[in-house]
């Protein structure tokens, strides 16, 4: 088989480090991130934006229970979250990316943010976060002081940091971590108020199961927030140059991570959510121009609409369709 779309795409060194890790021994020996959360002022932003779309949509003022599905090289998203107020945070990755250190000093950086109510940072500093917001002031309407004074009491703050030296304590009462997880019956259903995740979902292979699994957990009321990033990753030289690939293709690149993207697009992600019965109650699309022609995308994704090909990202927010009877 001539791979003419491989030549003509495909980046070398990703594809060079792909290969290397089909080697077990080299999974392990090369240095394994996935960047963002390792910034304490990156978690802050992320996390006060998906909890404006979570109050701007109805949801609890605070959700109670969060889960968020691939947190990376930390903790810290779902540390904002506990030091909003929320009471229960369940973490799950596919991988182990972070350290003790790390998290403890990203939680002691996002204490003091907390304490002085700073702005959240904007797309200046992060340009390329969603989802985007009106206003990056601190969100004072969520975020009363009678609120923070709770949140951040010194006792609750030092039982959190306690935790994090052991995240993987069955008896901790804020923070549960798992890793790999493959089992929806980790969560008992129904119980879960807020989902999120950051550019997460398109290296989810088994996406069917990953919203089985959302919509098991959400509560009534409650409600998954997911920025999606649909772009190459830095795989291809095209942003959208992975749909020029075949299966074949795209197997010589990808190697041995485990991690690697789906190359899913956005129809695919909106057939789950209405399979699933949820309803979409706000859509952010990034579009982007200068990819591939129709012309170059492989036979495997000749079924991409025109909105496919153009989007770059979504962030969505969604509940449980109501049912009548």
């Amino acid at each position: 088989m001539i791979m003419t779309n491989f030549f003509k795409e495909a980046m070398i060194v990703p594809a060079i480090v792909g290969n290397i890790k089909r080697i077990p021994i080299m999974r392990k020996l090369l240095p394994v991130s996935t960047g963002g959360s390792n910034n304490a002022r990156y978690c802050y932003s992320v996390w006060l934006r998906h909890l404006h779309f979570y109050w701007l949509n109805g949801g609890k003022v605070i959700p109670v229970t969060v889960a968020e599905l691939g947190p990376g090289d930390s903790l810290g998203i779902g540390l904002a979250a506990i030091l909003s107020g929320v009471m229960k945070y369940y973490a799950f990755d596919i991988q182990h990316y972070w350290n003790t250190e790390k998290n403890v000093k990203i939680f002691d950086d996002l204490v003091e943010l907390f304490e002085v109510r700073n702005a959240i940072p904007d797309e200046v500093e992060f340009p390329n976060v969603s989802p985007k917001l009106d206003l990056y002031s601190f969100p004072e309407k969520i975020l009363t002081e009678k609120v923070l004074i709770k949140s951040l009491d010194a006792r609750r703050v030092k039982a959190i940091r306690k935790e994090l030296m052991n995240p993987d304590d069955p008896s901790n009462k804020f923070i549960t971590y798992q890793v790999p997880w493959h089992d929806s019956s980790i969560i008992e259903k129904q119980t879960v108020d807020l989902i999120i995740s950051q550019a997460v979902l398109e290296h989810i292979d088994d996406l069917d199961g990953a919203y089985r699994t959302m919509i098991l957990w959400l509560n009534d009321g409650g409600l998954i927030s997911h920025s999606i990033d649909f772009k190459c990753h830095g795989m291809t030289k095209s942003w959208n140059g992975h749909w020029s690939l075949s299966k074949a293709e795209w197997g010589c690149i990808r190697g041995g991570r485990i991690y690697a993207i789906n190359r899913q697009p956005l129809s695919v992600h909106m057939s789950f959510l209405d399979k699933y019965g949820f309803n979409v109650l706000d859509k952010q699309i990034k579009n982007m121009t200068g990819g591939i022609s129709r012309k170059d995308v492989a036979s495997e994704f000749r079924h991409l609409s025109d909105e496919d090909m153009n989007t770059s990202g979504v962030y969505i927010i969604a509940g449980k369709k109501i049912t009548t009877t």
